[in-house]
């Protein structure tokens, strides 16, 4: 019994996601303990209870009909995120929602899927190549598509994620370093150009040098540099045009000081809140920064310091493990699988998952600004958890199907 599991299920990243959404439970009920919000562990509960559903069923899932309807998924959801522009609720701003009774669901998450499966439908032809320009742009494109339409809601956190997934599978199907340069180069003088003009200037003669050495064209290089210049100088233009609490976003940033009881207060509080956990912690149900409600919220985006104040360093540790096995485990299996299409997949999935991490555990840690990016398997979210736990059984599926071509 115990062999056909083990051939048939992958069980580290069974049970890593698996142990990450139990901590994910406990830290949901511990932050939502003393906040007057049982209703939001109990919704958890819920979620959790349909994610195992949607494992199960992704992991049994004919894997050829994944493969064949990845376009039309894709489509579906590019749809759905048109729809939810004109008839979605508007939280915080951002008009990403449906309305299901008492429950939420937004689109943009599973179109994080979607795009994964029909990029990876699209490279793993055998006509198709990066190194192709035309290639390129209609891989790009496919990316684009999604985020151009989040952007109008919208919802830059999870924007981003796009980004990060679309660079790992470029990377690992083969796109040249001048074409990786490209992606990155604009982004990089941006956020440069947030801090100053002397790192601006820094970024981009460090990025003019590594566009020089990949011995481009003439002509195609010097249009990716003149598209990183003006990116970065324009970054003024649109800073301006920004709402004023994304602009807040921004500016707690580059300082949380400056706006200690407002925009910086839950970084400062977060902060703390880590801090405080010391090697074993103040003990479950006992941190004082979670307990006594100093991060509004804390459930979201902030979930990553009930773990760090209440079991300490040692907390902290074992969700950084579980997350480095689980990624770990999905980049063994994208270099294992027999079919190109399935490795792309398994890339693409593990790098939206990764980015995720890096991107929530760094705005706990007052490394990156608030964005709204959710920690897999631990951050309260029904639509976060579906699609967690849809990435979750996409997974298992290759790994049994993994002698596929």
């Amino acid at each position: 019994m115990l062999n056909y599991i083990q051939r048939h299920f992958d069980l580290q990243i069974g049970i890593a996601s698996f142990l990450l959404a139990l901590i994910g439970l406990v830290s949901v009920y511990s932050a939502t303990y003393d906040a007057r919000a049982s209703d939001i562990f109990f919704k958890q509960l819920v979620w959790s209870g349909a994610g195992t559903i949607v494992v199960l069923t992704l992991t049994l899932f004919p894997f050829r009909l994944l493969q064949t309807i990845s376009i039309p998924a894709w489509l579906f959801s590019l749809l759905l995120l048109v729809v939810v522009l004109l008839l979605g609720k508007t939280v915080s701003g951002s008009t990403s929602w449906f309305n299901l009774g008492s429950f939420r669901i937004q689109p943009s998450e599973f179109a994080k899927i979607t795009t994964v499966l029909a990029l990876a439908s699209y490279l793993s032809r055998s006509d198709v190549s990066l190194r192709n320009p035309r290639d390129l742009m209609l891989a790009t494109g496919i990316v684009l598509a999604p985020v151009a339409l989040i952007m109008m809601q919208p919802d830059f956190g999870t924007a981003v994620i796009y980004g990060g997934m679309a660079f790992a599978i470029m990377y690992w199907g083969g796109a040249s370093q001048f074409s990786l340069l490209a992606v990155v180069a604009p982004g990089a003088a941006a956020v440069a150009a947030l801090f100053g003009t002397t790192p601006f200037l820094i970024v981009v003669a460090v990025m003019g040098v590594l566009i020089y050495l990949t011995k481009e064209h003439r002509l195609v290089a010097a249009v990716v540099f003149s598209i990183m210049v003006l990116v970065g100088i324009s970054v003024q233009f649109i800073y301006d045009g920004l709402r004023p609490y994304q602009q807040k976003r921004i500016d707690t940033f580059l300082d949380p000081g400056a706006d200690p009881l407002g925009a910086g207060y839950n970084i400062l509080q977060s902060k703390v809140a880590i801090g405080s956990g010391g090697v074993f912690g103040k003990g479950y149900l006992h941190g004082s920064q979670t307990q006594l409600n100093f991060i509004p919220e804390q459930w979201t985006d902030f979930i990553f310091c009930v773990p760090g104040e209440e079991f300490g360093f040692m907390g902290a540790a074992t969700v950084l493990l579980l997350f480095a096995v689980f990624l770990m485990r999905g980049v063994t299996l994208a270099s294992k699988v027999k079919s190109k299409y399935a490795s792309f997949v398994a890339i693409g999935l593990t790098a939206t998952i990764a980015t995720h991490v890096f991107i929530n555990i760094g705005m706990a840690l007052g490394l990156f600004p608030v964005i709204g990016v959710p920690l897999p398997f631990l951050s309260y979210g029904g639509s976060s958890l579906l699609s967690n736990a849809a990435m979750v059984g996409i997974l298992m599926n290759l790994y049994t199907n993994r002698k596929e071509y």
